[in-house]
């Protein structure tokens, strides 16, 4: 829980490192929230709560994913890899899941 709280201290960065476990264990915290809230939300009839949180969470799962591209020696901007259709996405995930440089 500690990396996703770091994680959201720094959602004004875009500098500097995220090593590979404060990645992923953001990546698992992020998806067992999303997972008991479209619980609540189906439960309730709504998909407002799921629907807001991913919002929030918008902006640091990009930053922490461009600090973890920069620790695996490339910019930011190869997020928008992810835009190409299936090959994007598998490359990105390779990208994130290498070792730090």
């Amino acid at each position: 829980m500690e990396y996703f709280i770091d994680a959201l201290r720094k959602f004004s960065d875009f500098n500097g490192r995220a090593r590979r476990k404060q990645y992923w264990m953001f990546c698992l915290v992020y998806v067992l929230i999303v997972i008991v809230l479209s619980l609540i939300d189906e439960f309730v009839g709504t998909s407002v709560l799921s629907l807001i949180f991913t919002t929030i969470m918008l902006v640091p799962s990009i930053r922490i994913a461009a600090r973890r591209l920069h620790d695996t020696g490339r910019s930011g901007w190869w997020q928008l890899i992810a835009i190409i259709p299936l090959i994007g996405g598998i490359v990105l995930i390779v990208f994130l899941a290498q070792d730090s440089h």
